[in-house]
Formats: structure tokens, sequence, C-alpha cells
């Protein structure tokens, strides 16, 4: 039996809306999504802070080989947000990086919805 929910769908694509969800919270830092997915994406986002902390040119490869380098006109590059901005808002911090706050249900499949956002 895995350790990781399978919710129905394959390997493939649960990592890559892992990924997807990791780097789009690293940018936006708030997402409304489901609570479940919520919960999986809160371990992923340890992680990536995790390393982000500890910051040598290992961590930094580590990182970039999970997260999408999602660059938009506005926005830093992903890894350089991670590494600079959030490594240091959390350097004191050993656990605990984002809130989950619930909203109503979803109105078609009655999902519950939550906000997810970095502390």
């Amino acid at each position: 039996m895995s350790y990781i929910p399978k919710r129905g769908k394959n390997t493939a694509w649960r990592q890559s809306l892992m990924r997807n969800l990791t780097s789009e919270l690293i940018i936006s830092e708030k997402l409304e999504i489901t609570e479940t997915r919520a919960k999986e994406l809160r371990k992923h986002f340890d992680k990536m802070i995790t390393l982000a902390k500890r910051g040598d040119l290992h961590a930094r490869r580590q990182a970039a080989a999970w997260l999408r380098d999602i660059e938009t006109a506005k926005q830093e590059p992903i890894l350089t947000k991670l590494f600079t901005d959030l490594a240091k808002r959390y350097k004191s911090r050993n656990g605990g990086y984002t809130r989950i706050l619930k909203l109503d249900n979803r109105k078609g499949d009655n999902a519950p919805i939550v906000i997810i956002e970095l502390v």
C-alpha cells in the first residue's frame, strides 16, 4: 500500500499536479483549492522551504528538479523567490509555513474548498 493517497489518478498525474500547485503557491502565496489537495500540498511545500533554508547548491538543484519554472512579466523567477525571500522569511521558524482556511463547499460536487496561504 502506498503512503500517498491515490484519489483515483495515476502517479504521474498526482506528481505533476503537486509540482504545479507548489510552484503556484510560491508565486501567488495564496491558492483556493479543495481540502484534500491542500493537505497534500502542504507536505511538498514544507519540503521546498526546508531546502530553501539549507540554501546550498545541492538543495537548489533538488528544488529546481521538483518545481516548474514559471516566469511571468511581473514575477521574478520562482527559484530566486524561494531561496531569497521565502528562506529569509522562515529562517527562524521550524515548521507550520502554511495556513488552511475553510470556505464553503463547491456547488457542483459539494467538495470542501479551502484557501491555503503562507503564514
